[in-house]
């Protein structure tokens, strides 16, 4: 096996595990603090869209882990969709749209084109998650495990798109690596104490106060269980 096959083969390794982590602990905790819906929703238009790039490559380490990829990202979509009390569809639809715009430039223009185009819905993705993580009060609903991960991802894409080369995937995993890594360490500062930025929404407020309530009352009930 050659290093281009190695290095393409760990990247799709690393990509098919990808959303289970956060897969995982959202269905364990059903808690969506700190996770962006945009970003998901972006999530799954990357996923759909390279599909159809690796396919026209013929490259079966990048078909393989997209494909896998949407068994999380569209549980995640829908365990989402109904915490938030958002539609299915409409929770879908925008994913399915970018992907179709992101396949025709590919088809159009190339991979180079498609490689510029594709960095826009990565980047606003991971945008999306590092506002979250700037801006939320909490950030329990996120899986340390996907952001380390999505970092590596990046990182093996980065060194098989040079070494193929693909400028398509040269030029998004570039600027995706530059954005995960960057949520990674501000999760880090959270988790080290960092306070939010943000100025909450009701939805946050109202799940501020009623976890403040159960705080209360478990303090309140202790007592009486020993």
């Amino acid at each position: 096996m050659t290093p281009v096959e190695i290095v393409g083969w760990a990247a799709a390794l690393v990509g098919t595990v990808l959303g289970l982590p956060q897969l995982i602990r959202l269905v364990r905790t059903r808690n969506v603090e700190g996770l962006s819906l945009p970003a998901w929703q972006l999530v799954l238009a990357l996923n759909i869209a390279w599909t159809s790039h690796g396919i026209l490559l013929g490259k079966w380490n990048m078909i393989l882990p997209n494909v896998f990829g949407l068994g999380a990202t569209l549980p995640i979509l829908f365990l989402m969709s109904r915490e938030l009390g958002r539609a299915l569809p409409r929770v879908m639809l925008p994913g399915i749209l970018i992907a179709a715009g992101m396949i025709a430039v590919d088809l159009a223009f190339g991979t180079a084109a498609y490689g510029v185009v594709a960095i826009w819905p990565a980047l606003f993705a991971n945008a999306g998650q590092t506002l979250e993580l700037v801006r939320s009060p909490r950030v329990t609903g996120v899986s340390p495990v996907f952001l380390i991960s999505g970092v590596l991802n990046q990182v093996l894409w980065l060194a098989w798109g040079i070494l193929v080369p693909d400028a398509g995937t040269q030029i998004t995993a570039t600027v995706t690596l530059a954005v995960t890594t960057l949520n990674l360490l501000w999760w880090i500062l959270r988790k080290l104490g960092l306070r939010s930025f943000g100025v909450p929404t009701r939805t946050e407020v109202r799940a501020q106060i009623a976890a403040r309530r159960a705080e209360a009352k478990q303090r309140r009930e202790a007592p009486t269980r020993r």
